[in-house]
């Protein structure tokens, strides 16, 4: 287990849980330690365990992976990480879900997760849906924001939950289920490093056509790094938002 403990100006431990070790928490991981929020992270690829309290959690990040959600006898740990994504949902822990994370926040949903309509790897637009645009999690930025793909497979949107974003490729981009819990179909914590590390991972490195698309998509990073960097810090921001507007109302109930 990897325990990050970078400043304790805040009592807010956010819990990221990893399923490979090439997906980490990124830039996400570095937003919140750098302005001194206390982190931990879970490899489950790894044979780490989730916890078996929620004694000091004030958020959960759940990052992405190769797997399918519904890949429980490859990888029993899907199963465990299940009932605790209820258990987040049940507590409104306030949750980030990225990619294969969104996948596993709308299964917990009962929504079903399968092929998107088109495969995406790389650099994609969404649009905000109308919800989207109201949305604490998106305040401040435009309708439409380019982001990074790798997935392909789709949520539905559960039962309730509120759709936030679009494309033409994944119609399902964004969701909130109740107050607190987001799932985000695609990336915004990835680096070059990420990018080469995960090309040189799930691309055939046989294929020309393939090669090219890797330097492609570092270059697009290089490109798009500054512009990319803004919408990231901004979610990043906002999310930070909603975990001090839950913390403000525990609080509140706890004082009556």
């Amino acid at each position: 287990m990897v325990v990050h403990l970078v400043g304790r100006a805040h009592l807010t431990m956010i819990l990221f849980i990893k399923h490979i070790d090439i997906e980490g928490p990124g830039t996400l991981g570095d937003f919140f330690s750098d302005r001194g929020y206390i982190t931990k992270t879970i490899d489950l690829g790894a044979g780490d365990r989730l916890p078996i309290s929620w004694d000091g959690i004030k958020a959960l990040v759940i990052l992405g992976g190769p797997m399918n959600v519904d890949e429980e006898d490859k990888y029993p740990f899907l199963k465990a990480e299940d009932s605790f994504i209820q258990e987040a949902l049940a507590q409104e822990i306030p949750l980030l879900g990225i990619c294969l994370g969104a996948q596993l926040l709308a299964k917990a949903c009962r929504a079903s997760v399968g092929k998107s309509p088109q495969k995406e790897i790389g650099f994609f637009s969404v649009e905000l849906t109308s919800a989207g645009v109201h949305d604490p999690l998106f305040q401040g930025l435009e309708r439409k924001l380019e982001v990074f793909q790798w997935h392909g497979d789709m949520f539905q949107i559960p039962k309730g939950a509120e759709w936030l974003a679009s494309s033409c490729g994944c119609p399902h981009q964004a969701m909130r289920i109740g107050r607190y819990a987001y799932g985000l179909q695609f990336h915004l914590e990835i680096t070059d490093r990420s990018i080469r590390e995960w090309t040189e991972e799930y691309l055939d490195q046989g294929d020309t056509t393939l090669i090219a698309q890797r330097q492609k998509m570092v270059d697009d990073y290089q490109n798009k790094k500054e512009r990319f960097k803004d919408v990231a810090d901004k979610i990043y921001e906002n999310f930070l938002k909603i975990i001090a507007e839950k913390n403000t109302t525990v609080n509140a109930k706890a004082r009556l």
